[in-house]
């Protein structure tokens, strides 16, 4: 199918909102269905739209789907190079090395969030500016925003869409309206309400800029959150009031297909919304220094669009990272083959998917809120563990059959699976663990966060962790808090006061990581090669050895030992001669205690819901 439109109009605005156009061309036919017009060298107005006739019937005034710079609320486009409202030192911005994508940790932020605490100490509440606030602090004199995430030892900051959304009015900020943001408008221009003047078009764009300097000064990587899946109200997009029917999927009534569940899904596969969607992700890295993106809903993605995404960013900086949900929200037109789902990860080369496997695994069933997980003592749990601890790869000893979702290791390098137990998305970590365990004591709770984290940070692969989980963030018990009050999601620095010793065993235990190369093995092979679990344990308990110096590790064996039971266990380690660096909520990488050299296997007292790392040195 060609474009469809007769006619093709070009009008210019004085102002981005209200006003008659100052001027109105009409666009000349060209080839392949493109549209041109040239405009004079100054033209009567900055703002522009386009409008089309189709079918004799004038459409709505839109900017192109191709937009860089907006007015307010995305109504107008801007004639605006966005390459002239750089920040200042911005052409020696570089990004901070990163020797392998297994040495990434993400901490994973909503731009808001951050800020708006009355108590964050941040000036730019809610704001871009924000997040490059150095120097500030909260209550007890904690560090919070940007010092915290230097502090915290992450290396990549992923901000949920900062993509120009369509759910909060951009010119009634005063009612501190609330949205995650994944309703976009426009898939290439930032969202006005984190500037500090929507209406002017040049803030968002200089000021989104200003936040990836501020990170990469500070030796942090950018993530974007982006939605590429769907866009907002079909029918008000761009899209559909320019070519009708042709960047979306349909059923065969000629209805809206919804592999999304928010009302249509973008067709991918079509060769011009491939072109847009590959020129959209580069144009971010390019333009705005991203060093990486997280795909909303990457399974309502094609295959080869996320493969030229890939090609494209690798002729930028190899190093970029990508990647998504390996999942669709309900059923596509689109066959199961052709999907950037997890169970066709390996044909998505250097592109990781979220383990809903470990997830689950840990903390037990997303939906069924009560339902524990092999932290919390639930049984039958283990498989799904150890399938995130070898990061979904191949290995000869698990029992695929037994592992809750995929029956098959889905990852081809370990590099392609991020391990978490919490996200912006359902309960916080902190919530779960207090509907899953009714009657659990604040220290057994304690404990038991301790655990589900010590087990992703541990674990091969990609370790991803929600900003505030390390004191302990809650949300009051909200599953999808995207349209709550701040009161809900804000994040409360007064409990990195409060759970101090909490926070400060998360700081060492990503330090720990960072530490030790044995924890983040970069190929499959060396996992398997390297990690071997130890036989014969009682049930609710996993133990398993990194041996041989593995990856170049000063120390030469390392024994991870869970008890996910709430009770004691008696767990038999190999002999040997071991210093304990870690145990449950103790974390001392000189050595807790030496224990006795014994030449014969061990047994290892766990005391409930903890975790102990022994080190041959």
């Amino acid at each position: 199918m060609g474009p469809t439109a007769e006619a093709l109009h070009l009008k210019l605005y004085t102002n981005g909102i209200g006003g008659e156009p100052v001027v109105d061309f009409a666009m000349r036919k060209a080839e392949s269905g493109t549209w041109t017009f040239t405009l004079p060298a100054q033209p009567a107005g900055r703002f522009y739209v386009v409008q089309a006739t189709i079918g004799g019937q004038k459409m709505a005034e839109v900017p192109d789907p191709y937009v860089h710079a907006v007015g307010l609320n995305g109504q107008r486009g801007v004639l605006l190079d966005p390459a002239t409202v750089n920040p200042m030192g911005w052409l020696d911005d570089q990004r901070p090395t990163l020797a392998k994508p297994t040495d990434v940790i993400i901490g994973e932020l909503h731009l808001r969030d951050l800020s708006m605490h009355p108590k964050s100490g941040i000036e730019h509440k809610g704001k871009y500016l924000g997040l490059t606030e150095p120097g500030t602090q909260g209550p007890a004199g904690v560090s919070t925003g940007l010092d915290h995430l230097v502090e915290l030892g992450i290396s990549h900051v992923h901000l949920l869409p900062t993509n120009d959304f369509a759910s909060i009015d951009e010119s009634t900020l005063s009612e501190n309206r609330y949205n995650w943001g994944y309703e976009p408008l426009h898939f290439s221009v930032p969202e006005g309400s984190f500037a500090t003047d929507p209406a002017d078009p040049a803030a968002r764009i200089r000021e989104l800029k200003q936040v990836t300097q501020a990170l990469h000064r500070r030796g942090l990587r950018l993530v974007l959150d982006v939605v590429y899946n769907h866009t907002t109200d079909a029918a008000r997009t761009s899209f559909e009031q320019l070519v009708p029917g042709y960047y979306y999927r349909h059923n065969d009534d000629g209805s809206y297909s919804n592999a999304t569940a928010c009302g249509n899904e973008i067709a991918s596969e079509r060769p011009m919304v491939r072109k847009l969607i590959v020129e959209s992700v580069a144009y971010w890295a390019r333009e705005y220094h991203a060093d990486g993106f997280r795909f909303d809903l990457m399974g309502v993605l094609d295959i080869e669009t996320m493969r030229a995404i890939r090609v494209a960013l690798d002729q930028q900086d190899h190093s970029i990272l990508l990647y998504g949900e390996g999942w669709t929200a309900g059923p596509s037109p689109l066959p199961e083959t052709a999907r950037a789902v997890k169970a066709n990860v390996q044909r998505l080369e250097r592109i990781a998917a979220f383990s809903d496997e470990l997830r689950d695994g840990v903390r037990g069933h997303v939906s069924r809120r009560t339902e524990p997980g092999f932290a919390s003592g639930h049984p039958g749990l283990e498989e799904s563990v150890k399938f995130g601890i070898v990061a979904a790869i191949e290995h000869p000893q698990i029992d695929y059959s037994k592992v809750n979702y995929s029956k098959v290791p889905w990852a081809g390098t370990p590099a392609q699976t991020i391990n978490y137990v919490a996200c912006h998305d359902d309960q916080l970590l902190w919530d779960k663990l207090k509907s899953s365990n009714p009657g659990a004591t604040e220290a057994e709770l304690i404990q038991r966060d301790i655990l589900s984290n010590t087990i992703v940070f541990t674990s091969q692969g990609i370790p991803f962790l929600p900003i505030g989980d390390e004191f302990l963030r809650t949300k009051g018990g909200s599953h999808n808090s995207f349209n709550q009050p701040d009161s809900v999601n804000q994040i409360d620095w007064g409990r990195k006061a409060r759970y101090a010793p909490v926070y400060e065993f998360y700081r060492e235990l990503l330090a720990l990581r960072r530490a030790h190369p044995a924890f983040r093995l970069p190929t499959r092979e060396l996992i398997q090669q390297h990690l071997e679990f130890l036989p014969n344990l009682p049930p609710g308990t996993i133990a398993y050895r990194l041996r041989d110096h593995a990856g170049g590790d000063t120390w030469r064996n390392i024994v991870v030992v869970f008890n996910g039971n709430q009770a004691p266990a008696s767990v038999t380690v190999p002999a040997g001669s071991y210093t304990v660096v870690l145990r449950g909520d103790q974390l001392v990488p000189a050595g807790i205690e030496k224990m006795p050299p014994s030449r014969e296997p061990i047994a290892l007292k766990m005391p409930p819901s903890t975790a102990t790392i022994l080190v041959e040195k």
